[in-house]
C-alpha cells in the first residue's frame, strides 16, 4: 500500500468537530506512508486541536489564512490546490459541507476545494439530527453529483452524549478509501480478482465443529494488495474477526460446500482466482441435531465423508467451459512433509497456473510466512520468510505476469 501514497500531495482538511483529534492519527499515518501531507484548518477546528500538532506530524506549516502568501509571493491555497493529488476533509462538518455545496470560498479549505481539480473525499462528523436533516442530505447529494466522494459516518456514542449516526469513520477506514481512489489507475484496473480466505467449519453437532488453524490473514492480504492495484475484488471468507478490506465485495461462507457453491458462482468471468482458503477435506456424515453430551458415552466415533474437491471442479470448468472460467488460477498447499513434491503434484492434478507451498505449522496464524512458489513451467523459487503483505505483493506480481 505504501507505494500508492509515496510522494502524493494530500491536503487534509480539518474542521470544527470533536472528531478533529482523529485527524492527527490520519496526518501521522499519511506521513508514514510517504505522502506529502498539508493540513488546512478552519477557525473552528483550532478550538479542538492546535495547528502545532499537525505541523509536528507532517513537517509542513498548517494553512489557516485564505489570503496568505507563500514562497515567491505565490498564493498558498492556489498553489496547493493545483499541486494536490487529493483533498481529504476529515472531519467534515455540516457547515463545511454546506459551503462546498454552494461554492463558498470564505476560508482557506473552502477556497482550496473550489479551485482544485483533484479528487475530494469527505468524512462527515456531526449530530444525528444534523446528518439526517434534509438540507445536509441535499448538499451531500449535490456534491456526489459533482464527483465528491463521501465516507458514511458510523452509528455510536456522540459528543452530546446521545447515540446515533454521525461519528466520523475510523482513520483506518478513511485510509482504505484514499487507497481505493489512488488505485483506480493501477496495474490491475479493469480486472476482476476472486480471493478465498480462512478455514471452513463442518458441524459435528450444534456446538462443535471440525476445522483447522487457518487465520485468513493471507487471503485478506491478497485482497488488500489486489485492491491497491485497482482490481475489482470478491473476497470469499469464513473469517469474521479481521477488518473488511475497503472496496471488496464480501461473501461469507461457513462450510466447504458453502465455499464450493460461492467459488463456482463468483469465478465466472474472473481474471484471477486465488484459493488461499483452507477448506476442510472431510465432514461428519450425519451431524447430530442436539448437542452430544459427554456423559452419554465413554468414546465417540465419527463417520467422516469427503468434501467436494473445489479446485478439481474449477479445473474441470476450465477444461470444458473456458468462457466462464478464470484466466489464471493460483492455489495453496500447506504440507507437513515433502513440501515441494506434494505441492508440485497438486499443481499438476488441479491444472493450476501457480501454487504457493507453505510448511506447516509455521504458516497458520502467523504474520510471517515461509513460501515456495511453483509454476507450470517448472519454475520454482524458494522465498525467505516475510510478512503476508509482502508475499501477497509477490503473488500478485506473478499473477499479472501470468495474465499477459
Amino acid at each position: 500500500m505504501m507505494k500508492l501514497f509515496q510522494d502524493k500531495t494530500i491536503v487534509l482538511g480539518v474542521t470544527g468537530s470533536i472528531a478533529a483529534y482523529k485527524a492527527a492519527t490520519l496526518a501521522s499515518r499519511l506521513h508514514q506512508l510517504g505522502a506529502q501531507t498539508y493540513v488546512a484548518m478552519t477557525d473552528a477546528a483550532e478550538h479542538f486541536i492546535a495547528p502545532l500538532t499537525f505541523e509536528t506530524l507532517t513537517h509542513h506549516p498548517v494553512l489557516r489564512d485564505v489570503l496568505a502568501l507563500g514562497a515567491n509571493s505565490e498564493i498558498e491555497h492556489v498553489a496547493l490546490a493545483q499541486r494536490a493529488d487529493m483533498v481529504l476533509i476529515a472531519p467534515a462538518t455540516a457547515n463545511t459541507i454546506a459551503k462546498l455545496a454552494h461554492g463558498f470560498a470564505n476560508d482557506v479549505l473552502a477556497a482550496i476545494c473550489l479551485d482544485t481539480r483533484a479528487p475530494i473525499l469527505l468524512a462527515p462528523a456531526m449530530e444525528t439530527g444534523m446528518w439526517e436533516n434534509a438540507a445536509t442530505q441535499e448538499n451531500l447529494e449535490k456534491l456526489k453529483q459533482r464527483g465528491v466522494m463521501v465516507i458514511e459516518p458510523q452509528a455510536g456514542h456522540l459528543a452530546s452524549g446521545a447515540s446515533g449516526k454521525g461519528r466520523m469513520a475510523e482513520p483506518s477506514e478513511i485510509l482504505d478509501a484514499v487507497r481505493h481512489v489512488f488505485a483506480r489507475n493501477g496495474s490491475l484496473a479493469g480486472k476482476r480478482v476472486v480471493v478465498t480466505a480462512g478455514g471452513t467449519r463442518e458441524a459435528i453437532d450444534p456446538v462443535r465443529v471440525i476445522s483447522n488453524h487457518s487465520s485468513g490473514k493471507m487471503g485478506y492480504a491478497l485482497a488488500e494488495e489486489a485492491l491497491a492495484r485497482g482490481a475489482t475484488v470478491a473476497l470469499i471468507t469464513s473469517v469474521d474477526d479481521l477488518p473488511v478490506p475497503y472496496g471488496a465485495n464480501i461473501a461469507r461462507v461457513v462450510s466447504t460446500r458453502d465455499l464450493r457453491e460461492t467459488v463456482l458462482r463468483e469465478m465466472r468471468g474472473a481474471d484471477i482466482l486465488i484459493m488461499a482458503a483452507a477448506p476442510a477435506d472431510f465432514r461428519p456424515l450425519s451431524p447430530a441435531e442436539q448437542k452430544i453430551k459427554k456423559e452419554a458415552a465413554e468414546d465417540l466415533t465419527l463417520t467422516l465423508v469427503r468434501n467436494p474437491d473445489i479446485l478439481g471442479e474449477v479445473a474441470q470448468v476450465r477444461a470444458t467451459d473456458s468462457a466462464n472460467a478464470p484466466r489464471v488460477v493460483i492455489g495453496f498447499a500447506a504440507e507437513t512433509n515433502d513440501l515441494v513434491e506434494n505441492a508440485r503434484g497438486k499443481l499438476e492434478r488441479k491444472n493450476l497456473d501457480m501454487i504457493v507451498a507453505n510448511p506447516v505449522p509455521q504458516t497458520f496464524g502467523s504474520d510471517i510466512v515461509k513460501a515456495t512458489l511453483l509454476l507450470k513451467n517448472h519454475y520454482e523459487v524458494d522465498l525467505e520468510p516475510m510478512s503476508k503483505e509482502d508475499l501477497a505483493a509477490i503473488i500478485l506480481n506473478q499473477a499479472e505476469h501470468l495474465l499477459k
